[in-house]
């Protein structure tokens, strides 16, 4: 082979390796391109909430929140509040003394004046600021109003979860969802498996100083929890869903002789939260000679609700009640 023809051959095996590299440098940026597309945060989730469907910008920029079965989640998870009805938030939440979220009074009081000067993106609306849906889409109807309150009809458990699976999918904390639906559902597991189905069970809500009858079903906080862990009721008188529990003797509560005693102090939380002073629930059952034969009374089979239930009804809540009255359950 001549030198000429030698020279020319290198220069084409050259050429050759040139566009062959740069051929594979080009598929390899286009993989990371690809790649890095598909890795990439969403800028929008679709949820449904109980009006309807809403396509949500992420992450929000300016949220407010209403309801306090959501502020224990939200807290846990770091997320920023433009403005809340702080007077309702448990003392024993960070939000309760963080001078940077807007306090929008209480729902029988509130500054929704304030609502617009927070220019939210995102409304977590529901509980007792539920009755303020209206005035908040003219308020500012720019802005996302999401409710995830219990739904009638549905199962309560359910609709706990439901509020924090679609949290999660708005925040982005969808595996720290799931965590709390697996706590939360190992918690009745437990209290399923441990408790014998012919031990009855009286609700109660103390407020007020008074011992007021929580219906099964349909009272108050209490009311749902027969039904989810299949609780036998030693008294099934028509109830409703007050605040304060229904207006039943304490006599006709003894009379039913329950095997266990559930009781939400109400005044706990609200006193607490307001610095009034109150008579704790486990004294007022104490002091009531009207229940001093019950058995739950005289075996310790009362079970106490988080101090704070009354204004934090979220799934944290219920999962801590449940252990505790499983632990209950399995020590007897």
């Amino acid at each position: 082979m001549t030198k000429l023809a030698q020279r020319r051959r290198f220069i084409a095996l050259t050429a050759a390796s040139t566009a062959l590299a740069l051929t594979l440098a080009g598929c390899a940026s286009g993989e990371d391109s690809t790649t890095e597309a598909s890795s990439a945060a969403p800028t929008s989730v679709e949820i449904e909430d109980n009006h309807g469907t809403y396509t949500i910008s992420v992450p929000p920029t300016s949220v407010i929140a209403t309801d306090n079965r959501l502020f224990e989640t939200l807290s846990d998870w770091g997320i920023t509040l433009a403005a809340a009805p702080v007077t309702l938030i448990p003392a024993d939440n960070p939000y309760k003394t963080d001078s940077s979220i807007v306090n929008l009074g209480s729902h029988t009081e509130p500054d929704l004046e304030a609502v617009v000067a927070a220019e939210p993106d995102l409304i977590l609306n529901g509980q007792r600021f539920s009755q303020y849906y209206e005035d908040l889409t003219t308020l500012v109807p720019e802005a996302t109003i999401i409710e995830l309150d219990p739904r009638d009809g549905e199962p309560f458990d359910e609709e706990l979860k439901r509020q924090v699976e679609v949290l999660g999918q708005i925040f982005g904390h969808e595996e720290d969802a799931q965590q709390l639906i697996d706590d939360f559902d190992a918690s009745i597991a437990r209290v399923q498996a441990a408790y014998d189905s012919s031990d009855t069970v009286m609700a109660v809500i103390t407020s007020g100083g008074e011992i007021n009858y929580a219906a099964p079903d349909t009272g108050r906080t209490l009311g749902p929890v027969f039904e989810i862990l299949g609780l036998t009721p030693a008294l099934e008188a028509e109830g409703s869903s007050d605040h304060q529990g229904d207006d039943i003797s304490v006599e006709a509560i003894a009379a039913s002789n329950p095997d266990w005693i559930l009781v939400m102090d109400r005044d706990a939380a609200v006193s607490a939260n307001s610095g009034e002073s109150y008579t704790p629930a486990n004294e007022l059952i104490a002091n009531s000679a009207a229940l001093q034969n019950v058995t739950a009374v005289t075996q310790d089979r009362i079970i106490y609700m988080p101090q704070y239930t009354y204004v934090n009804e979220g799934i944290q809540t219920y999962t801590t009640f449940f252990n505790s009255l499983a632990d209950a359950l399995e020590s007897n």
